[in-house]
């Protein structure tokens, strides 16, 4: 169950006050690639960061990492502990979500962080993370529709939430390539703090003021969105980097950026060893209509053709818009497996959609090619889309769980 509300998360952290400065980053899309590229290049320019991110990936502590590395489990469990117990004595009543969040905070305290990357769990105004008070930029990346019944049914109203992450006297950063009524809800707020410094950025922008830059999009060849999330991330590192270390330039950093990597986000993989398929395949974590278009734009360029259809292997969180998620990604004679994820952990209130109700929408797809649907079974979804692909392109995508299925999937076979 989701509980949002700053009263429980306050009372956890009374006691450990946070000595590092924090970059807070909230959006609907993108904000998990935004605080890997500021977490990357700070810790390049020799700045001790600490990210904290979510969902984990495979691991439930691997959310947490200091200067790109991954927190140890140990360090982890044990400051895991003493937040439950804390928790469990003054009976807060925390969530997990709230849990972790605190052992993350108090691990960047125990490891001597100077900057930690914080990327918002929901929404923002009510979020756990939102109680962060020593900020030095916060960053909107971009916006759309997504957990409506926690955050609103319009953009607008979702937008607000968002913008609760903004502070009177903080900086902040957002992408310019919102919409038009994200942008005014945006600007509103801004002048409801005092008219904060704001830097409303595009990649056109960025790419005037860099020419390492822009060289970077155009040798990475880069979807726009991802042009986005790059320049917001430059842009917030431009106002944050004086404020920690006033020496350190900006500029030469850049040259970092085709080092940073984050799974599961149009990430080429080998299932060789899970699949008789030695080609790659795309794993996405697309899970709403903005992401799911996005990555429809990147298979339509990169992977589809007329003489080749796609096949899919999806599975969707409980309470998606199936329609507006796979509606645009699903095109006449594509083949699809539906699957659903495990349990994931720390997550309880997760479950993924039924895979024979999936099933049942993909069919009501105008002109849809072979469905067919696996349960729980994600091996043999991956297998039986592998086999009927017959080295065709093959994308998995409809969810983050998912990727993280997979992906433990493969670290397991590798294991063996």
């Amino acid at each position: 169950m989701i509980e949002l509300g700053l009263a429980r998360i306050s009372r956890l952290l009374q006691q450990s006050p946070l000595t590092w400065k924090a970059i807070h980053v909230a959006g609907t899309n993108g904000k998990g690639s935004i605080t890997a590229y500021l977490s990357h290049l700070l810790s390049a320019g020799g700045v001790r960061c600490g990210r904290f991110t979510s969902p984990h990936l495979i691991d439930r502590w691997d959310c947490i990492t200091i200067d790109e590395k991954v927190v140890q489990e140990s360090l982890f469990r044990q400051i895991e502990d003493r937040v439950k117990l804390r928790d469990k004595t003054l009976g807060i009543g925390a969530s997990e979500f709230e849990l972790l969040t605190a052992t993350a905070f108090e691990i960047f305290n125990h490891e001597r962080v100077e900057v930690g990357v914080i990327e918002v769990g929901l929404g923002g105004r009510l979020d756990a993370t939102n109680i962060l008070s020593d900020v030095l930029v916060s960053v909107i990346a971009k916006i759309g529709l997504d957990h409506q019944a926690l955050l609103g049914n319009t953009i607008q109203e979702i937008a607000r939430e968002k913008a609760g992450i903004l502070k009177a006297g903080v900086p902040c950063v957002v992408d310019g390539t919102n919409s038009p009524d994200v942008l005014q809800t945006m600007t509103t707020r801004i002048k409801e703090l005092g008219g904060l410094q704001s830097v409303f950025v595009t990649p056109e922008d960025q790419e005037k003021q860099s020419p390492l830059l822009s060289r970077i999009f155009r040798d990475l060849d880069l979807e726009p969105h991802q042009q986005a999330n790059m320049s917001c991330a430059v842009a917030a590192l431009q106002v944050a980097v004086p404020q920690v270390r006033p020496d350190l330039k900006v500029q030469p950093l850049l040259s970092h950026l085709p080092e940073v990597q984050w799974p599961g986000r149009l990430q080429s993989i080998q299932l060789n060893s899970l699949a008789a398929r030695s080609e790659p395949v795309l794993l996405d974590g697309a899970h709403n209509a903005q992401s799911a278009e996005v990555l429809r734009n990147y298979v339509d360029r990169k992977l589809r053709s007329p003489q080749r259809s796609i096949t899919w292997v999806i599975s969707a969180s409980v309470g998606k818009d199936i329609h507006g998620l796979f509606g645009p990604l699903l095109q006449p004679g594509d083949n699809v497996a539906t699957t659903a994820f495990g349990p994931v952990d720390g997550m309880p209130w997760v479950r993924a959609t039924d895979p024979a109700e999936l099933a049942d929408s993909v069919l009501s797809l105008p002109g849809i090619g072979k469905v067919h649907s696996f349960d729980t079974d994600v091996l043999a979804a991956v297998d039986w889309a592998c086999r009927l692909a017959d080295g065709g392109p093959l994308v998995i995508a409809g969810s983050l769980y998912l990727v993280s299925d997979v992906l433990r999937l493969l670290r397991q076979a590798t294991t063996k």
